[in-house]
């Protein structure tokens, strides 16, 4: 595809958009793959599709209110990535898009509410359980409350877990294999932190020595997966000089993560600090981000235990994971691993599940269809529980499957492993 694309009208970024573009020759392998053209049928809510419609934007002979509806429906799962033959990179058109289109577009009252409320608490924890808690108050009036944020409270659990501060430092079990720094999360930290300590459980029982620096905050993905450049840039700026440091004096050898999500956005910070003077630091420390089934395969592991039960799992691929890190048979690499455990594909297990970070929120109809196919699809299998590698799609499974009155555990990888070492 020929583009004229005034680039220097764009930013730094501007040769990785265009350069995306080039390479869709709209062959159309990409349909099958998008859970959203699976949902709706319609090109334009196709990756093929949402690319001609950010060409014409760029180029100026379309209007952006024209084109974002199509746009915002995008889940940002990069199955498309996965199954295109040309190796388009979508991620770097979409993303330094919306950050584009977010300075430009006029969005409704009710959308800036609701994007305010996201941007001030998710990406806080301390925030974000208070207001998790005040939500609790208000489930009540969840069917009177406007669209948003209803969705919102339907979303949070009944109770949160209990709050244990992370230390420091946790020393390796036995003799030192490595030293690695671990991102703790923000959305994490409150409604899954055991995730957390079940990540310290399994590195230190295999000789790693974890940092947790106690300054870190959000990785910003959430921010800049949803146009928020501004704020992305802030709190990516604040980890990078909580970690880079840590990298450039040899005291970790890697920066490890237990969230596919913010594992995929920390290796876009090259792309989301072009052009800035922090863009080489973005770079050593993208280069250095390793999601903890990765870090865990590489590491040769002890031996694991029989679980107390045989168990019987649906591994659900999360799609920052699978299609934007390209990780997929450690994770099943590390269950297998464990005696008595049967791991059982997924109907459609590379289509996403509808969380995609504020997707909940923003498209509520359309992330309701498509967790409830993977939910149907996940019961499909008889599996006894769920994993996966992300939050996110934690929260959106366990909510569908109890939307169909079949709830089934679900834990993430390393929870698995932690039961493993434990038995």
């Amino acid at each position: 595809m020929q583009h004229t694309i005034a680039l220097e009208t764009i930013g730094p970024q501007g040769p990785e958009m265009a350069h995306a573009v080039e390479k869709c020759v709209h062959c159309g392998f990409c349909l099958s793959a998008c859970p959203t053209y699976k949902v709706l049928g319609e090109e334009m809510d196709s990756p093929r599709g949402r690319i001609y419609l950010m060409k014409e934007q760029l180029e100026g002979h379309l209007a952006l209110d024209e084109m974002t509806p199509f746009v915002d429906r995008c889940l940002g799962c990069m199955a498309c990535v996965t199954t295109c033959p040309s190796g388009v990179e979508y991620g770097d058109l979409l993303t330094p898009f919306r950050a584009r289109a977010e300075q430009e577009r006029s969005r409704s009252p009710m959308e800036r509410l609701t994007r305010l409320m996201v941007r001030e608490t998710l990406p806080y924890p301390g925030r974000f359980r208070l207001a998790a808690a005040m939500g609790k108050l208000a489930k009540p009036l969840q069917s009177v409350l406007p669209g948003p944020l209803g969705n919102m409270l339907d979303l949070l659990p009944d109770a949160l877990p209990a709050q244990q501060p992370l230390p420091e430092i946790v020393p390796a079990v036995g003799e030192r294999r490595a030293r690695v720094a671990l991102l703790a999360g923000c959305v994490q930290q409150v409604l899954a932190p055991q995730i957390n300590r079940a990540t310290l459980k399994v590195l230190a029982h295999n000789g790693v020595e974890v940092l947790i620096p106690r300054a870190q905050g959000c990785c910003g993905s959430l921010a800049m997966h949803t146009g928020e450049e501004a704020q992305a840039l802030r709190l990516a700026r604040h980890n990078l000089d909580q970690f880079v440091p840590l990298l450039l004096r040899d005291d970790v050898d890697m920066v490890v993560t237990n969230a596919a999500g913010c594992g995929s956005g920390m290796k876009e910070y090259g792309l989301l600090f072009k052009g800035t003077v922090h863009e080489d630091r973005a770079k050593l420390f993208a280069s250095k981000v390793q999601d903890i089934s990765v870090f865990l395969a590489a590491l040769d592991m002890k031996p694991l235990q029989p679980l107390p039960e045989s168990l019987t799992i649906a591994y659900h691929d999360a799609c920052h994971l699978a299609h934007a890190q390209r990780i997929t048979a450690q994770p099943r690499q590390l269950l297998s691993a464990i005696p008595n455990v049967t791991l059982v594909p997924i109907p459609e297990g590379e289509l996403c599940c509808g969380s995609a970070g504020t997707y909940n929120l923003e498209q509520p109809e359309l992330a309701h269809q498509i967790g409830e196919r993977k939910a149907r699809n996940i019961l499909t299998t008889g599996a006894d529980a769920v994993v996966t590698g992300n939050i996110g799609c934690m929260t959106q499974i366990q909510t569908h499957l109890a939307a169909l009155g079949q709830p089934l555990p679900i834990w993430h990888t390393v929870e698995v492993l932690a039961q493993a070492i434990a038995a």
